[in-house]
């Protein structure tokens, strides 16, 4: 049976979520409702965090990331790949580590580069990296989900954009917002003192997280109605 490990890597995350999702997602989701699966447990997520109730949050960020990670799947996006370019070990805008544009004022995006020594083996270690560049102790988890759902806004109209000219300009800027909603995403856990790998390994031990079937094989009509 498929299942997470806590030492997976976010292209096994992807993989598993393609083994179990991608046949039901394939005959019952477009793009569009798998985009607005993604923004519903979102945003269930941020009530989570404003209601103070973190396991709601998690929960439900938890199920958001597995819609996000079908997205990608549809688009043959590999977000290990996209994310590391975007962030190789350094702010994506100020090309430091601990990021300083607040500090520096920075005025325009810098120059960043590769260094595939440091690139993290894991998604644990994808994690630790974005704590470093952006420490979560100069921010509140409200701060981190407003800023996840501003980068949720991004993400959606850079799909919205591709969809509507399928230029390589456009999904070039789809991958970097890919990039940065999932920087925030782990940011937000990073503010709620939480292990993202250690969460989904709970949570996709065996194959779904609802019928623990793998493909999933929870009805159409089921999975409209879930609520968490």
């Amino acid at each position: 049976m498929a299942g997470v490990e806590k030492q997976t890597t976010i292209g096994q995350f992807q993989s598993f979520i393609r083994e179990v999702y991608g046949v039901p997602n394939d005959r019952h989701f477009s793009l569009w409702d798998m985009l607005s699966n993604m923004e519903r447990f979102t945003m269930r997520g941020l009530k989570g965090i404003r209601k103070n109730d973190y396991n709601k949050a998690k929960y439900n960020l938890l199920v958001s990331l597995s819609w996000f990670a079908s997205i990608l799947n549809r688009l043959h996006i590999d977000l290990e790949d996209a994310a590391w370019k975007r962030f190789p070990y350094m702010c994506s805008y100020c090309a430091s580590c601990p990021c300083e544009c607040r500090e520096k004022g920075i005025k325009s995006r810098q120059d960043t580069k590769l260094d595939e020594g440091k690139r993290p083996a894991s998604l644990e270690g994808f994690q630790d990296m974005f704590e470093k560049i952006y420490p979560s102790e100069q921010r509140t988890t409200e701060h981190a989900g407003i800023h996840l759902a501003e980068e949720l806004g991004e993400f959606s109209e850079a799909v919205l954009g591709y969809m509507g000219e399928h230029r390589e300009e456009t999904f070039q800027e789809l991958m970097l917002e890919a990039a940065d909603i999932f920087s925030c995403m782990i940011g937000v856990f990073n503010s709620m003192k939480t292990s993202l790998s250690e969460e989904l390994s709970m949570m996709f031990h065996n194959g779904c997280h609802v019928c623990h079937k793998s493909p999933c094989c929870c009805g159409f009509q089921s999975i409209l109605a879930f609520d968490s």
